[in-house]
This record gives structure tokens, sequence and C-alpha cells, in this order.
């Protein structure tokens, strides 16, 4: 019987003096059991071979992985838009992520990640001897292959490797940490991983979270909110704690660690733990990234100016990681929704009445001789009605074109075949006498006790115009096409164009140049509208509608959006003229309560002549500047459906719908105003 301890490998003599190895295996001369249980000769023969090929197989992930390989979800960075205060009014993008440098995260929140996280960050290797072990054994036993990863592993996980648990995935975990903390510094790692980390709310990143939590940047955080933030990095669905009483207890639970551990390690002193007792609420979850209601059409307004003032095309912004400061006021963009939805509500009657079916509302609101877009409605909803109402073409505006023809008129006169009696120019209070020639009539004078406005001071009748001809002013109120059709023709449709191109409206909104054309067959938007008559209300400064006022990508800032200069395209004395006359269509269209609420007040709007199927009204303060249109249109059809019947208004017009949404939300951002 051979002894246990033998060879376990026999040479054997072969012809020619050949030696050949053989395994003795089963073992020979054992008998039962003994004869299958190898010697400590195998078992280490084994054990070097085992780890020679892990070492092969290390050396080759190791020799194939590259620190360049960052997967596309982790390169992918939302855009974010601000309201003009600065708050953020929604992130767009598959991933909400806006990556900061490392100056921009307290040091509170690094040390209390550090802390919790990998206390060893500043020195270990990039990886754990622990951690690692432990991966083997769970391997081993069958059980997901994860473990307490470092920092820098995490930092991988995140930023070059796909989400699945696999020994290839760890082993290049494993070799990318090495490699990365061989080529980058340990602040860089801790950006990228703070940059990179899920802390809940789909918020990826301290800059996300810290808005999604907080409402404010990583830069303004306090100790105690860095304390939760660096718990959530355990888990956010588990420790978000507005999800549950629950949630709440594990979350508070956890931030009072995350304190400890750092006075514990030396990041934080006693006594300044000793300030943090109450537990930081965050709000609630709110921070917008759909474009649900208002938002998108805000957004697609802010997208089309970026396109067109930077250059930038659609793919190269929707590759994200641009930050958009808009002009738009929260607070006047909700009031106007909420305005166009009670409007709507008390109004409209949809299930009784077909007429009331497929209406449309577009409206926006424009700052005076600043030409900065403060609010709009563009629909019910902008995942659900893709059209922006208050940016879109295809709605002829009617009467409301009128005061760019008599612009036109009071700027350049009348062509020479036309005659002004005795040499006149021609005025607001000029009318065309029985003999066709257009003849100044006397100054118009103040009839407040007509109007009702006691002290106002609004013109509100003329003087002089015999056998009750129209003055031009009292033409415009009425909404006499025939006059200012006329009109038009005698000054010149050339001249009317152009008064309405260089006051603000768009050239390829402008219908042919036909006798029509002065009553207003052409298809402004309504946010060209506003800006047009907001060059009434600054005296002839005319300023191009604007959106946004700056935008950066990775921190450099885009070029080309300043604000857009003002010029001065009619005279002073023009504008103020025809803000006149608008101030007596104001006076006709709106209860005198309403004017001494808003005074001084001018608009201009659709009247019963028009006949066209859409309903305009635009009018300006001092301080806004609110065009709102009506029309219906169905889906998968061309054209505009009629009005007629709209609201149960048998005139056709339904006049009152925009009238209403206009005067109501201009006396409620008066009053808000004050």
């Amino acid at each position: 019987m051979r002894p246990i301890g033998r060879e376990a490998w026999v040479p054997r003599r072969l012809p020619g003096n050949v030696r050949r190895f053989r395994v003795d295996y089963p073992r020979r001369g054992l008998q039962g059991p003994l004869r299958w249980a190898p010697s400590w000769r195998q078992l280490l023969g084994l054990a070097l071979l085992g780890l020679g090929a892990l070492a092969a197989l290390v050396g080759y992930v190791y020799s194939t992985v590259h620190v360049t390989d960052v997967n596309a979800t982790a390169r992918a960075e939302a855009n974010v838009y601000y309201w003009a205060d600065g708050t953020q009014m929604v992130s767009v993008g598959p991933v909400n992520r806006q990556n900061v440098p490392l100056s921009d995260i307290p040091a509170s929140l690094q040390n209390a990640v550090i802390a919790t996280e990998n206390a060893t960050f500043y020195t270990d290797p990039g990886f754990s001897v622990r951690g690692l072990a432990r991966a083997v054994v769970n391997m081993a036993r069958g059980q997901e292959v994860q473990s307490g990863s470092t920092i820098t592993q995490q930092y991988v996980k995140n930023t070059y490797l796909t989400p699945e648990q696999t020994l290839d995935r760890k082993l290049r975990e494993l070799c990318l940490s090495v490699k990365l903390s061989r080529s980058l510094s340990k602040q860089e790692i801790l950006q990228g991983y703070l940059n990179t980390s899920w802390f809940g709310r789909n918020a990826y990143g301290v800059q996300a979270a810290a808005v999604a939590y907080y409402g404010m940047d990583a830069k303004d955080l306090d100790p105690a909110r860095s304390a939760l933030l660096a718990a959530l990095l355990k888990g956010g669905e588990l420790y978000d704690p507005s999800l549950s009483e629950a949630h709440h207890r594990r979350a508070e639970a956890r931030w009072r660690y995350v304190l400890d551990r750092q006075v514990e390690l030396g990041y934080l002193s006693k006594a300044e733990r000793a300030t943090y007792t109450v537990f930081p609420e965050p709000r609630p979850e709110s921070v917008s990234t759909s474009l649900s209601g208002q938002t998108g059409y805000l957004v697609d307004v802010a997208n089309k100016y970026i396109k067109n003032r930077t250059g930038l095309t659609t793919e190269e912004l929707g590759r994200g990681g641009y930050r958009i400061r808009t002009t738009f006021d929260k607070a006047e963009v909700e009031r106007l929704r909420g305005t166009v939805e009670e409007v709507t509500r008390e109004s409209l009657d949809p299930a009784r009445r077909i007429a009331d079916r497929e209406v449309q509302i577009g409206a926006a609101s424009i700052r005076p001789g600043d030409g900065a877009i403060l609010a709009l409605y563009g629909g019910s909803d902008a995942t659900e009605h893709f059209t922006n109402n208050a940016d879109t073409a295809g709605v002829p505006v009617g009467s409301a074109f009128k005061p760019f023809v008599l612009a036109a008129a009071l700027q350049h006169g009348v062509r020479s075949d036309g005659v002004v009696a005795r040499g006149l120019p021609v005025t607001s209070g000029s009318f065309y006498d029985a003999t066709g020639a257009l003849t100044s009539g006397r100054a118009p004078r103040l009839l407040p006790e007509r109007a009702g406005v006691g002290a106002g001071g609004f013109r509100s009748g003329e003087a002089g115009a015999p056998s009750g001809l129209p003055t031009l002013r009292q033409a415009l109120v009425r909404g006499d096409n025939g006059v200012y059709s006329r009109l038009g023709e005698d000054v010149g449709l050339e001249k009317v164009r152009d008064m309405a191109v260089g006051s603000g409206l768009l050239p390829l909104s402008m219908a042919s140049l036909e006798p029509s054309f002065s009553v207003g067959t052409s298809t402004p938007s309504a946010i060209r509208m506003a800006g047009a008559y907001a060059t009434f209300a600054a005296d002839g400064q005319q300023s191009d509608p604007y959106s946004v006022t700056a935008v950066s990508h990775l921190g450099t800032p885009l070029e080309g959006l300043d604000r857009p200069s003002s010029r001065q395209v009619l005279d002073p004395e023009v504008a103020r003229e025809v803000s006149g006359a608008l101030r007596d269509v104001a006076v006709d269209a709106m209860a005198p309560d309403a004017i001494r609420a808003l005074s001084p007040v001018a608009a201009g709007r659709t009247s019963e002549e028009d006949r066209l199927p859409a309903s305009w009204f635009v009018g300006y303060t001092d301080r806004l500047s609110t065009a709102v249109t009506v029309f219906r249109s169905r889906p998968g059809t061309d054209g505009l459906l009629p009005l007629n019947g709209v609201g149960g208004n048998e005139s056709g017009r339904a006049d009152f719908l925009p009238l209403r949404v206009w005067s109501s939300y201009m006396t409620t951002a008066s009053r808000a105003a004050e």
C-alpha cells in the first residue's frame, strides 16, 4: 500500500528513454474514498493554475478596457429652462442631470458623501480588497455579484459600464477603477461621481437633486441638507422622506448617521453637529421634467428663438447640456392660464353645444418698450394639443389690423391722387366727405361725460364730421371696413404693409396686397400682435419679441442672445394719436369700471363686419401688451371652422371670448403689480 503523501505525478519509462507524466488520479494504491481525495501537491497545483488563469484574465481585461469608453446614458444631460427670476422651470432630456464643477459643490456635501460611502477614498487605490473578497464569496455562493464598492468603483459603474451584475462586469469595474485612479485626480473622480449618481425623484447628480428636493442650487446647500442628499445615495426609492412615514423614519435615521459619521471622522466638530438637530424637510416633489400644460409651449417658443439667434440646429440642442434663462414670468403664465380656463369653463358648454367644441384660444403678453415675452397661452396641454396657439399662423386678424392702416396714414399722408382739403395733414379726425375726398376735420375733443369715464380723460367722441360721416377714429371704434379699405388704398397698400412689418409683424404673415388687405386678411401670431401693439405703447419704438436672455453650454455662454435693439419706426406723435384712437375702442368695448381699473388702456379688436372665422382683442397699458385670439379648428382638417353660435352667441362672432380673457387677465395682472 502506497503512502498518502507519495508523488502525485509518476514518470514512466518510455521507448527511446522518453519520460511521460500522468496525473495519478484517481490515486493508485488507495482504497475507498481516499482514492478520490487529491493530494496537497494536486491542490496546490490547481490553486496555482486557477490563480494564473485569473491573473491572465485580469491582465487581458485590464489591457482591453479603456477609460474613454463612457456609456451613452452617462453622457446624457438635460436642457434646463429657467423662469425670468432664475428658478428652474423644467428639465428636458432623457436624463435629468446638470453637471456642475466640484467648486460648486459645497465641502459639507463632499465630506458627507466620503464619510458614509468611502472613508478611505483619498488613500485607496480605487478598489476595496474587502469588497472584492465579498464579491468572490457571493459568486461562490451563487448570489448576485455585488459588494460595497469604493466611490471610484461606483463612478466607474455609473459612467463606463452597463448596469447588469456579472463576473465580467465586476472585473471590468475593478480594472477601470485602477486605471481611473492612475489617470484622474481624486477631485476629478469625486466630481464625476457626484454628477452621475442617482438620488431619486428622477434626479441624477447633486445639482438636479438639490433642485428636486430643496429648490436650490447645489452650491447653496448647508450641512443639514447635504447630509440628507448623502443619505439618499443609499437608495432614493428607500430614503425619500416624502413617500411615506416609513420612508421618513428611515431617512431621518440615515440623516443622523451621516452627521454622526462625519463627527467620528473629523469632518464635523461635536459643537457644529449639535446645531443640526432639526431634520431638513424637503419640499414635495414638484420639479417638472414634463412638457405638459403650458410648459411645452414655453419651451417651444424658447427653442425657436435660440435656433434663430444662435444658429443651433434641433439636433445640437437635443443633445442636452444647455442652461436656458427665459423671459417668462411664472406668476403671469399661471395667471393667464387660470384666466383662460376660468373663462372657457364659464362661457362654453361643449357637451350641449356643438359650436362650443374645437374652440381654440391663443394669447401672449409682452412688456412694452422691451419686447420681453412675459406669458403666453398655447392651448389646453402641449402634450395633447401640439399646435402652439400663441405662435401659430393661419388665423386672420381682421379689424385688429386697422391701427397699422391709421398709423401709415398719419405717418405718410395719402397718395398724390388722394386729396386732403386745404392741404391740412391727415389726422384721426379726418373723414371722407360726400365727394369721396379725405378731409381734415377739426381736432378731436374730449367727451368724458359721454363715455362715462369721468376724469379718465379718454377721447370718446369727435366734433365736426358733417352728416354723421365717421372720422377715422370713429370708424376704428365702429369697425367700419369701408372707410379703412379705402384709406389703405389712398395711403398705398405697400406703405401699410411696411408699417405693419416695421411695427413688428412678420413679412411671411402678410396677405396679398388686395383691397381687403387693410381690413385684416393677414395672419400674424398672438405673440407678434402683442409686440406690434407694444410699439404704439412705446411711442413708436419697436422691439422684437424675445423669450431668452442667456444660454450656456458646459459653462460657456452662447453668443447672439443680447436683447434685441429698439428702433424708432414712427413718429412719437403718430404713436400717441393711434393710442388715443385705440383708447376709444377700449371705452366702447369694455365697461367704464374696467377702464378705470386699467387706466390708461388702448385696444383694437375684430368687428362684426369682418365675418372671418376668428376673433381678436389686442390691447395694452404702460406695463403689458396682450393679444388674445379665438378660433375653431379640428385636427386633420384644413382651414378654420365658423364661430357661429359659440357660447350661445347667435351673432356669429363670439367677440366676447377674447374680450373676457383679455380684460380679466389684465385686471388681475394690474392688481398684482400694485
